[in-house]
């Protein structure tokens, strides 16, 4: 990784993927969700789930959860490589699922990792990025 110092908070620098998830890096842990964009195009949540275990080695790319809307059932990929340490205990209550149509970037995180390699961080798009990236695909 460059020498972009990542923190933690309301200054936290985000990163995504094409394929809507962002991961935010706290220390050596990484906190994923799905993008604003890709809560809006599912509609609302009624239902989130984990595809892994916890302490699961995971791969970038690896189906880690699984989200249901009324409109589909989507899928959610790890962004990097790591170790699957914590499930966002909100969502063993079903009624709470839509937390993630509300604050898809704070209280709707879905799990985090301990990331086994950080340089994998590094391709990911920032915020800038990935505004431009959706603004392509809404064009």
């Amino acid at each position: 990784m460059r020498n972009e110092k990542i923190i933690y908070g309301d200054n936290v620098m985000k990163k995504f993927t094409k394929e809507h998830e962002w991961i935010k890096v706290e220390g050596e842990v990484g906190i994923v969700g799905i993008s604003d964009y890709a809560q809006k195009q599912l509609g609302d949540v009624v239902y989130v789930s984990l595809s892994k275990e916890i302490d699961d080695e995971i791969s970038k790319g690896d189906d880690v959860a699984e989200i249901e809307s009324v409109k589909s059932v989507s899928q959610v990929y790890a962004p990097v490589d790591g170790k699957l340490v914590e499930f966002n205990i909100i969502f063993e209550d079903e009624s709470k699922s839509g937390i993630i149509n509300e604050d898809p970037y704070q209280e709707g995180w879905i799990f985090k990792l301990s990331i086994s390699d950080t340089d994998q961080l590094e391709p990911l798009m920032d915020e800038k990025e990935y505004e431009e990236y959706i603004s392509k695909l809404t064009s």
